[in-house]
């Protein structure tokens, strides 16, 4: 990183993305292009060292973003993702392994109580510790009516973004120090819902008032709990199910900066709310989405 000034409306790819689809939960490797989690930009500077960070989503898309910053700034790093996309989880892998980095895996469900409850014990034990939760993974499927949302579709919905937020938060507090952090991932949608993703946006205006009164809950006891939401942002949850086909193609372009955002870019907002620094913020929601209002 550099004091040179980057014009953000054109830093990253601006005009139509090719037409492209893939069954969820999709892979990153095969998008086009493929988003920048800041494999080759991110510099750490030993923001976190020697904290202990579980980050759910964490093979692709932000949650990528959010685990390499927090190992280049120190971390030890685990990640949680579905099974199917494991190629993502192990090119995160040897990208931080190159780095001299350990990346412990755990895939799973996370529509799974049992599972989620698992996955925090499993994760102190890897780690040798917890002190640093985001809860990051979302499930996103585009409907144009509320018709067309199924019962499936709206249990995994919530399931995915609220009921797993509510079972791994509830597991981890028990468990972390004070000096703790829980990072969630609302979205635009939580004031803003776009028409098509009902559902969604539901769960994601959940998120946000759970940020808020678990931080009321939890900062007596020192832990604090903010909210990431990020607008459109270019990872695989848009190719696989997330945007019509003419909404990937178009996906962004309409942010007063004029394009998608990469995950990359939000990095720098986790480890600011991760790290000690910002110890006097809690139950707050910050906007990474280009100006959408």
């Amino acid at each position: 990183m550099t004091g040179k000034l980057v014009d953000p409306t054109d830093r990253y790819h601006r005009g139509e993305f090719p037409e492209q689809r893939q069954e969820w939960p999709g892979l990153q490797r095969d998008m086009e292009p493929v988003p920048d989690c800041g494999e080759a930009s991110y510099v750490g500077t030993g923001r976190l060292a020697g904290r202990h960070a579980l980050v759910t989503g964490g093979d692709s898309g932000i949650g990528r973003a959010a685990a390499i910053a927090f190992a280049r700034e120190g971390a030890r790093v685990a990640i949680n993702y579905h099974p199917r996309e494991q190629p993502d989880a192990d090119d995160l892998a040897q990208v931080l392994a190159r780095d001299g980095h350990e990346l412990v895996q755990l895939p799973g469900d996370l529509t799974d109580a049992a599972f989620c409850a698992r996955l925090i014990d499993d994760a102190r034990e890897k780690l040798g510790g917890l002190d640093l939760l985001v809860i990051n993974a979302g499930y996103q499927q585009a409907r144009e009516s509320i018709e067309e949302i199924s019962d499936e579709q709206f249990d995994r919905t919530m399931k995915t973004n609220l009921y797993a937020m509510f079972w791994l938060a509830k597991r981890a507090v028990a468990l972390m120090p004070a000096g703790s952090a829980i990072i969630t991932t609302a979205s635009v949608n939580s004031f803003n819902p776009s028409d098509d993703l009902l559902d969604y946006a539901t769960s994601k205006g959940g998120i946000e008032i759970f940020t808020k009164g678990l931080a009321k809950q939890l900062a007596p006891r020192g832990i604090r709990v903010n909210a990431v939401a990020p607008g459109p942002v270019w990872t695989a949850l848009q190719i696989s199910g997330g945007q019509t086909s003419s909404g990937v193609r178009t996906f962004g372009q309409d942010t007063p900066i004029g394009r998608a955002g990469q995950p990359a870019e939000l990095a720098g907002l986790y480890v600011t709310l991760a790290e000690s620094g910002t110890s006097f913020t809690t139950g707050s929601i910050f906007g990474a989405n280009g100006g959408t209002l």
